[in-house]
C-alpha cells in the first residue's frame, strides 16, 4: 500500500524546491497565508532580501526573544496611559491652586463680614431680598474685576444667614443667579457644616463645573462660603489638547512596532499554519502525516505524527475488537443519532454501518412500533442499566435481547452520548418457552392423572356395588348398597364441583374490604362446626385493603378448615393480621397439629396432592390463585407434631395481574 503523503512543510533544506509543498485540499475554513500560496506573485510579495533572510534566526525560541524586544506597543501604550493620567492630574491640581488662590483673594477683599457691610444699610431689617441687594452692590464691582481677570472663571459671594448667593460674576452673565438658595444636596453645605475648603465637580448651579468652595470664618464662626469654579468644558479642551499629543506619540510607537512585528511573525506564521492545516486533515484521516519542519516546529510535527501513529494504531486495535465481539454495541450522540455500530450490532438488527450511521436511533426498529430502550432512557436520564431482557420490534421479526447501556464521556467529563451492548437472547427464549410449553404439557398430565385418580375409585365402587345388586332380587340388599352408591356418586359431585370451581375463571371484585370484619365471619361459621380453640390477634392498626372480599372469605375459610383438620381435638389455631410495610399487610393463620412433612411442603398448593384420606387436594391450590390474582404472596413452614404456619401477604393497594389481563 503506498505510504501517506506530507501534508505540507518546506523540507529541510535553505529552499523550498519547485513543485514540493504545494498544501493539500483540506475541510479546514482556515485560510492559507500568503507564504504558502502557490501563486507566483503572492510568493514575489513576501520575498525578502537574502541579508534579511540570514539575519532572521531559525530557531522557535529565538524568534520569540526577538519578537519580545520588538513588541514594544504594551510598553508605549503603558507608558502613555500613565504620562497621560499623570498630565491630567496635574492639570486638575493646577486648576485647584488656582481656583482656591481666588478664593483666597475673594475672602481677603471682604474686609469684615456680612454684618459688618450692612452696618450701613438703611432699609427695612427683616426686607431680605433688600439686604441682598445691597450687599450685592458692595461686593460685585470686587467678584466682576476677579473674573474679568480670568476668563472662563465664575466667582461669587454666598451668605449662610441670608441662605443666599450675594454675588456671582461676572454679573453680566450670572445675575440671575444672586438671591437664590442651594438646594439641600449642594456641596457647599458641606463646607458651611464642617468649615473646611473642597473641591468639586459636577452639575451645580452654574452647569458641569469644578467648583472650588473656601469657607467664610469670621469669630471662630463660618458666616458663608466664597467660590471660584470654571466650566469642565474648558478644563477638558486643554486635556483634549494634552491628549492628541500623547496619542500621536502612542500611534507612532505602535505602528512601528506592529510593522516589526508583522515582518517577524510572517514566518513563523507559515510553520502554524503548515501544522494547523495538518491537524486539520488528521482529525478526518489519521493516516496523513505532516511533513518535517526545521527547527522547534519540526520537533512538534514529529511528536504529532509519532502521536498519530501511535492513535492510528490503538483506533485499529480497538475496532478489530469492538467488531470480533460476539455481542452488539452501539453508540449514539446527544441527539440519538447512531454514531457507530460495530459487525454484530448490524448482522442482529440487520442495519448496515452505511444505512444506520447518522440516523436516529428509533430508525432500526419497526416503525410506529412501541418498545422499552435502555439507551434512550440512559441517554435522557443519565441512569445506568445492565442485563436488562428486552423485545425489539425489528421491521422483520422481533429480536430478545439482555441490554447494558452506560453514559458516553469526553476527556473532561461532559456526557456525549450513550451506548448500549446487547445480547442475543432468541435462542435461550425459544428455549424457554419450549420449556414453558414442556412444563405446562407435564402439569395438564398431573391434573389428568389426579382427576382420573380421583374419579376411578367412587367409580369402581360403584360399578362394584351395580355388579353385585345385578345379580341380588333381595329389596333388603337394595336398600342397603343404595346409600353407598349415592354417597359415592356425591363424592364425584363434590369432586366434580370443585374442579369446575377451581378451573372457573371470575375476574375479582374489587373493592374496600376490612380483613378483621372477614375474618371474624369465616371463624364464626368455621368455629360453630368444631372443638377448637380459635384465637384471633387481629392489630387494629391495619387499614382496609383493595380486594375481592367474597374471595379472600374462600381463602381465609379454606386455611382455617385446613387447620381445624390437622389439630386434635382441644388443639389451638391463631389467626393474626399486621402491618408488614407501608404498601402491605399480612394474615397468618397457625395451628398447633400434626404439621407437614419437610417433602410435602412444596405440593401442598398443587392440584389433588392431599395428605387428608378424603381429601381432594383443590382447596390450597385455590387458596394460591387467589392470592396470585390479587399480586400477594404466600409463606409455609412446618415441623412434624408442632405445627403448621401460612402467612399471606397482600398489598394495600390492588394491583393487576395476570389471571386479569
Amino acid at each position: 500500500m503506498e505510504a501517506p503523503r506530507p501534508l505540507c512543510g518546506r523540507g529541510r533544506g535553505p529552499r523550498q524546491r519547485e513543485g514540493e509543498g504545494a498544501p493539500v485540499p483540506t475541510r479546514s475554513t482556515l485560510p492559507l497565508t500568503p507564504a504558502l500560496s502557490p501563486d507566483a506573485g503572492a510568493r514575489e510579495k513576501v520575498k525578502m532580501t537574502p541579508m534579511f533572510r540570514v539575519w532572521l534566526p531559525s530557531t522557535l525560541r529565538a524568534k520569540l526573544l526577538l519578537l519580545s524586544l520588538v513588541v514594544v506597543a504594551v510598553p508605549i501604550i503603558t507608558a502613555g496611559y500613565v504620562l497621560e493620567m499623570k498630565g491630567r492630574n496635574a492639570l486638575n491640581e493646577e486648576k485647584q491652586v488656582k481656583l482656591f488662590g481666588l478664593t483666597r483673594i475673594l475672602d481677603s477683599s471682604l474686609a469684615g463680614d456680612f454684618d459688618g457691610l450692612l452696618a450701613g444699610y438703611p432699609g427695612d431689617p427683616d426686607d431680605r431680598a433688600a439686604k441682598i441687594a445691597y450687599l450685592n452692590a458692595r461686593l460685585k464691582p470686587i467678584t466682576d474685576a476677579i473674573a474679568a481677570a480670568n476668563p472662563g472663571v465664575g466667582v461669587g459671594y454666598y451668605s449662610k444667614a441670608l441662605n443666599a448667593i450675594v454675588t456671582y460674576g461676572p454679573s453680566r452673565d450670572y445675575a440671575d443667579k444672586v438671591g437664590l438658595s442651594i438646594p439641600p444636596e449642594h456641596p457647599g453645605w458641606r463646607v458651611l457644616t464642617s468649615g473646611e475648603p473642597m473641591v468639586e465637580s459636577g452639575p451645580q448651579v452654574r452647569g458641569h463645573i469644578m467648583n472650588a468652595m473656601w469657607p467664610i470664618r469670621r469669630h471662630g464662626e463660618v458666616v458663608g462660603y466664597i467660590w471660584a469654579n470654571e466650566l469642565s468644558d474648558a478644563i477638558e479642551r486643554q486635556a483634549g489638547a494634552m491628549d492628541h499629543a500623547i496619542l500621536g506619540i502612542i500611534l507612532g510607537g505602535v505602528l512601528l512596532g506592529g510593522i516589526l512585528v508583522h515582518i517577524m511573525s510572517a514566518r513563523i506564521s507559515r510553520d502554524v499554519s503548515c501544522i494547523k492545516n495538518g491537524l486539520a486533515t488528521l482529525s478526518f484521516d489519521i493516516r496523513k502525516r505532516i511533513a518535517p519542519l526545521p527547527g522547534e516546529f519540526g520537533e512538534i510535527v514529529a511528536a504529532i505524527n509519532a502521536m498519530a501513529k501511535a492513535l492510528a494504531d490503538a483506533r485499529t486495535l480497538n475496532e478489530n475488537i469492538v467488531n470480533s465481539v460476539a455481542d452488539g454495541i452501539i453508540a449514539v450522540d446527544n441527539q440519538g443519532l447512531v454514531t457507530s455500530i460495530n459487525t454484530a450490532a448490524q448482522q442482529m438488527m440487520n442495519a448496515p454501518s452505511e444505512r444506520s450511521v447518522g440516523q436516529p436511533y428509533q430508525s432500526l426498529f419497526r416503525p410506529g412500533a412501541k418498545f422499552t430502550s435502555v439507551l434512550l432512557d440512559t441517554l435522557r436520564t443519565g441512569e445506568k442499566y445492565i442485563g436488562v431482557d428486552l423485545a425489539h420490534p425489528l421491521p422483520t421479526k422481533t429480536l430478545h435481547v439482555s441490554a447494558s447501556s452506560s453514559v458516553l464521556r469526553d476527556g473532561g467529563g461532559a456526557t456525549i452520548g450513550a451506548v448500549v451492548v446487547i445480547k442475543d437472547l432468541s435462542e435461550k427464549f425459544h428455549l424457554q418457552t419450549q420449556i414453558m410449553r414442556a412444563d405446562r404439557l407435564a402439569a395438564l398430565g398431573e391434573l389428568m392423572a389426579g382427576i382420573a385418580h380421583e374419579i376411578r375409585n367412587p367409580l369402581t365402587s360403584i360399578r362394584g356395588f351395580m355388579q353385585h345388586l345385578q345379580t341380588s332380587d333381595d329389596i333388603e340388599e337394595w336398600r342397603q348398597y343404595a346409600p353407598l352408591v349415592v354417597r359415592q356418586v356425591d363424592s364425584l359431585n363434590r369432586i366434580i364441583t370443585e374442579l369446575l370451581e377451581f378451573s372457573r375463571h371470575r375476574p375479582p371484585r374489587i373493592g374496600s374490604v376490612e380483613l378483621g370484619a372477614v375474618i371474624r365471619e369465616v371463624t364464626m361459621l368455621a368455629g360453630n362446626k368444631c372443638s377448637t380453640d380459635i384465637t384471633l390477634e387481629l392489630s387494629p392498626e391495619v387499614p382496609p385493603i383493595e380486594a375481592d372480599g367474597e374471595a379472600l372469605k374462600q381463602v381465609v375459610l379454606n386455611l382455617v378448615l385446613n387447620a381445624i383438620q390437622a389439630t386434635p381435638e382441644g388443639g389451638r389455631i391463631t389467626i393474626r393480621t399486621g402491618i408488614l410495610s407501608s404498601d402491605a399487610v399480612m394474615i397468618s393463620v397457625r395451628d398447633d397439629g400434626v404439621g407437614i412433612a419437610p417433602d410435602d411442603l412444596e405440593k401442598v398448593f398443587d392440584p389433588f396432592f392431599s395428605t387428608k384420606p378424603t381429601g381432594t387436594g383443590l382447596g390450597l391450590a385455590m387458596v394460591r390463585r387467589i392470592v396470585d390474582a390479587h399480586a400477594g404472596h404466600i409463606d409455609i413452614s412446618s415441623t412434624l407434631g408442632l405445627g403448621t404456619e401460612i402467612v399471606l401477604r397482600l398489598p394495600l393497594v390492588h394491583k393487576v395481574s395476570g389471571d386479569e389481563a
